[in-house]
């Protein structure tokens, strides 16, 4: 072979080798909702199914699979013990898992067990009523509960401290009630809120709005308050008051995103984050998430991860502020 040839042959050689491989699409991708279907993990899972899909970012559907259980513990506890190395699967999480973590819920697990990957958009909390509700207006609840707060059965994501909780805690709080006084039901996630108001087993629901709108526009429910700063600007919300209009100061989004396993490796993390970054920033994608019903709110990576531990740490000061932790 000719000297300068083989010099050539000698350094893309070279080259190939101290280049890390690049991860290829997953064979299995799967996506875990951590809960029963019909709620705000289902729902965020179906959005990334329907967007990587469309924007061939994947060349097969995504799996969507359930594994309800403590509003995200079992599937986190899951993924960090048993699955940790799985670089197909992506977990869906809210901000109300990193509520949960920042009150020790998770077990032996906290925020730093797994390697947080993107964040895709952004819901409100909500209180919701059947359409037949007595309850007109969130100060009609406010007084009931100020009444006799045993006679309001309010159903939640979860027990004391999770998001839903959270969320009625603080509206109780700003009215002078004690928290602590309010009847809750835990519930699986917002699917089973839904199903348990329209079969009128509960009063009221805590839930947050992506989950809900389909009901309301369908005229099954409404909605007394959303936790938004000001009005949502969206034809079908536009009429729905918020908790500040209506004398309580409370503002509560609720965040949406994928973590993978721990020991999932650099390059299918890598091969991820790509991935999420172009479907993020696509035209396509906003259209599906406005379509449910989700706002604007994309991080991926090292900010996301920066992200996630200040939240992490500012819920644990309300949680303290509420005595959930010491």
């Amino acid at each position: 072979m000719n000297p300068i040839l083989r010099s050539l042959a000698l350094a893309v050689t070279c080259v190939t080798l101290a280049a890390p491989a690049l991860a290829e699409e997953p064979k299995r991708p799967e996506c875990i909702a951590p809960a029963a279907p019909g709620g705000g993990f289902d729902l965020t899972c179906k959005l990334i199914q329907s967007g990587l899909l469309e924007q061939k970012l994947l060349s097969k559907p995504m799996r969507v699979t359930y594994m309800p259980g403590g509003v995200g513990a079992v599937a986190y506890n899951a993924v960090v013990a048993q699955r940790p190395a799985d670089g197909g699967t992506v977990v869906a999480w809210s901000s109300g898992s990193l509520l949960n973590l920042a009150q020790g819920k998770f077990g032996r697990f906290d925020e730093n067990a797994v390697r947080w990957l993107a964040a895709v958009g952004t819901s409100y909390g909500a209180i919701a009523v059947a359409s037949d509700s007595p309850f007109k207006t969130l100060d009609d609840l406010v007084q009931a509960l100020k009444k006799d707060p045993s006679q309001v059965v309010i159903g939640s994501g979860g027990t004391v401290g999770s998001q839903d909780w959270m969320q009625t805690a603080l509206i109780a709080k700003a009215a002078g009630i004690n928290p602590r006084e309010l009847r809750y039901v835990a519930l699986e996630g917002g699917g089973e809120i839904t199903t348990a108001l329209l079969g009128h087993h509960i009063q009221v629901g805590s839930t947050d709005i992506s989950d809900s709108m389909p009901n309301v526009i369908a005229g099954k429910m409404r909605l007394l308050a959303v936790f938004s700063d000001k009005r949502l600007e969206e034809p079908d919300m536009k009429d729905i008051p918020t908790a500040k209009e209506q004398g309580y100061d409370i503002v509560w989004p609720v965040v949406r995103g994928f973590y993978v396993g721990p020991k999932v490796s650099d390059e299918d993390y890598a091969w991820w984050k790509t991935t999420f970054d172009k479907l993020l920033a696509s035209e396509q994608f906003a259209k599906l998430r406005d379509d449910r019903e989700l706002f604007p709110f994309a991080l991926t990576g090292a900010e996301l991860d920066t992200y996630v531990k200040k939240q992490v740490a500012d819920y644990k000061v309300l949680a303290k502020e509420f005595g959930l932790i010491q």
